[in-house]
């Protein structure tokens, strides 16, 4: 959909939040129709306590008759407009659009490609569509940076015509959290063409470097700055302190909203830019597949069993969340059609690109990667991106197998087989004389570890994690 930045004066504002009042109510409609209005109780009823420890009666549900489709609800508007005159002086359409809104959500439900609707609410769900428009009658321009659009029972409205408005059959008006008004009109965009080279990328995700690219790109995704991070939080004190529905505790509300607002244009532009860019210049990309979700998840527990680091998770939760992970692959997805794919992320992290041995002992730190087993060094994210490039979790982990033929299976001489020479990857070691030197000494069941045969790094020093180490066989 091509959004575009809507400017109404106060008069217009004010009927634009009645109309959207009247989508949410009559959204709210059908949903508690869908959850209360065609279920009926029975079974015994019984007590129960919540996470939060509060108790509650709970007796079972079934339906009484089929659940009521678009065209009943339909009739069932058509009644509600006869008795209530406020809801009358709306728009039908823009009514009658909100059910059919709601139909779709269900039958997205019910097809699995979606989650359950829920209610609508003030200040957070704000907005409505319109389908009786026509474009040439509908949308004018004015000059090179302002045009208009005619809203029922409103009027000429401006909005900024920084693009080209598409051809289209319906729009939809929304309001944010931050008090901004935008007109979106309904459109699918042509996907961008593949640049016909036959390359393709990785992209590791992260915190500290949102997106690592197996070219050796590193992306960071912009946030707001100290500053307006010192600002944000002291509006929040703010409206902490400030009584309930108080002026003062609206004006933090609406600065807060608008500091939010900003970090989110920002993640959202920048989520453009690179899902441009890589559908742009690469023939296949692909991501891990990461259950953001359940990566996300509150680690509060119930009030029986509380959870631990509660504080620290929230952290990270918002860390995470903050880099706009989902919205990357979803744009990059709908900009690129086909060519996206999801690599499980299993071991991409810790298995070498050079060599395609996997141990964990191999993460330096969370930005170093130096392989036991070859002496490959790498930044950590720049190696997992080189196997999500090469789609390698896909299958067994590397580890299912020793690295090396054994020359025996039940002998106690273990096998010493030099490591190759230099990085040969993103960085090349240069104690390459050292490394060719040494050893890895392995055996499926014994092994002997010391600090004479551990692959040397290019300081001369081995790992002090592992080294030293010893299983008698």
């Amino acid at each position: 959909m091509s959004r575009y930045r809507l400017y109404p004066s106060p008069e217009q504002e004010a009927v634009l939040r009645d109309h959207c009042a009247h989508a949410r109510y009559v959204w709210n409609l059908a949903w508690n129709l869908y959850q209360f209005g065609t279920l009926e109780t029975y079974g015994k009823a019984s007590r129960r306590v919540d996470r939060d420890g509060n108790e509650y009666i709970y007796q079972k549900r079934r339906p009484v008759g089929p659940l009521p489709g678009f065209v009943e609800q339909g009739r069932m508007l058509t009644q509600a407009r006869a008795e209530y005159t406020w809801l009358a002086a709306g728009p039908h359409n823009l009514q009658q659009q909100a059910l059919r809104d709601f139909s779709q959500a269900m039958r997205n439900f019910y097809a699995g490609t979606h989650g359950y609707p829920g209610r609508r609410k003030r200040h957070l769900n704000e907005g409505f569509r319109i389908t009786e428009f026509t474009f040439g009658l509908h949308v004018r321009r004015l000059n090179r940076r302002w045009g208009q659009v005619r809203v029922p029972k409103v009027g000429w409205v401006r909005f900024r015509w920084t693009r080209a408005v598409p051809q289209c059959k319906s729009y939809r008006v929304t309001l944010d959290r931050s008090g901004r008004w935008h007109v979106a009109f309904a459109v699918v965009p042509e996907p961008t063409p593949a640049p016909g080279t036959g390359e393709t990328v990785g992209v590791d995700r992260g915190v500290v470097i949102t997106a690592a690219l197996s070219t050796g790109e590193k992306l960071h995704c912009p946030c707001l700055a100290s500053r307006e991070r010192a600002r944000l939080r002291k509006a929040e004190r703010r409206m902490a302190r400030a009584p309930k529905g108080s002026p003062e505790q609206q004006a933090e509300r609406a600065r807060i909203a608008r500091l939010r607002a900003r970090e989110a244009d920002r993640r959202k532009d920048w989520c453009e830019k690179v899902s441009t860019s890589l559908a742009r210049r690469f023939d296949l990309i692909r991501f891990e597949d990461l259950r953001i979700k359940n990566m996300t998840r509150s680690a509060k527990g119930s009030a029986g069993d509380p959870g631990r680091n509660v504080a620290a998770k929230s952290g990270l939760n918002r860390a995470i969340l903050a880099q706009g992970w989902g919205l990357l692959v979803r744009r990059t997805q709908d900009k690129a059609p086909g060519r996206v794919e999801k690599v499980r992320a299993a071991y991409t992290s810790l298995r070498c690109s050079a060599c395609g041995w996997i141990d964990k002992n191999s993460r330096d730190s969370q930005a170093g990667f130096y392989c036991i087993a070859c002496g490959f060094t790498c930044n950590a994210d720049i190696n997992a991106s080189i196997n999500i490039a090469a789609g390698h979790a896909r299958g067994a982990p590397a580890s299912a197998r020793e690295p090396q033929l054994l020359a025996s299976l039940t002998g106690r001489s273990a096998v010493g087989i030099p490591c190759p020479s230099g990085g040969g990857g993103c960085q090349a070691n240069d104690n390459a004389s050292a490394i060719a030197r040494s050893t890895v000494v392995r055996r499926s069941d014994a092994c002997v570890w010391g600090t004479d045969n551990f692959p040397v790094r290019g300081t001369g020093a081995p790992d002090k994690s592992v080294s030293g180490r010893s299983c008698s066989g």
